[in-house]
């Protein structure tokens, strides 16, 4: 059973930066994809950024320029990369995981962090 186990929420001003960290309890050759996802107060969970095994990337329209999703897999930890924050970006951030064929993916507990404005 993988787990994934996000870090570095907190408090940040606007325009400021975070980087988030999702570690993953085991290796992560075997996932296609890794990303994450976000989930505001009275809001679904939308896709900030994933990331393919192959290196691709792919960005939410509200991120682009300002996030960049990446991986070490010596680590196995995937990180996101936050600059120019906005109060918008205020969140719950969820690390995913996926192996894809249908699989089920798994996702961490989510990190917190607010921007204030």
């Amino acid at each position: 059973q993988v787990q994934l186990v996000e870090s570095g929420g907190g408090l940040v001003q606007a325009g400021g930066s975070l980087r988030l960290s999702c570690a993953a309890s085991g290796s992560i050759f075997s996932f296609k994809s890794m990303g994450w996802y976000r989930q505001a107060p009275g809001k679904q969970r939308e896709l900030v950024a994933t990331i393919t095994s192959g290196g691709s990337t792919n960005y939410a329209d509200s991120v682009k320029g300002r996030f960049t999703i990446s991986i070490d897999n010596a680590k196995n930890t995937v990180y996101l990369q936050m600059n120019s924050l906005i109060p918008e970006d205020t969140a719950v951030y969820f690390c995913n995981a996926s192996r894809g064929g249908g699989s089920s993916p798994y996702w961490g507990q989510g990190t917190q962090f607010t921007v204030s404005s």
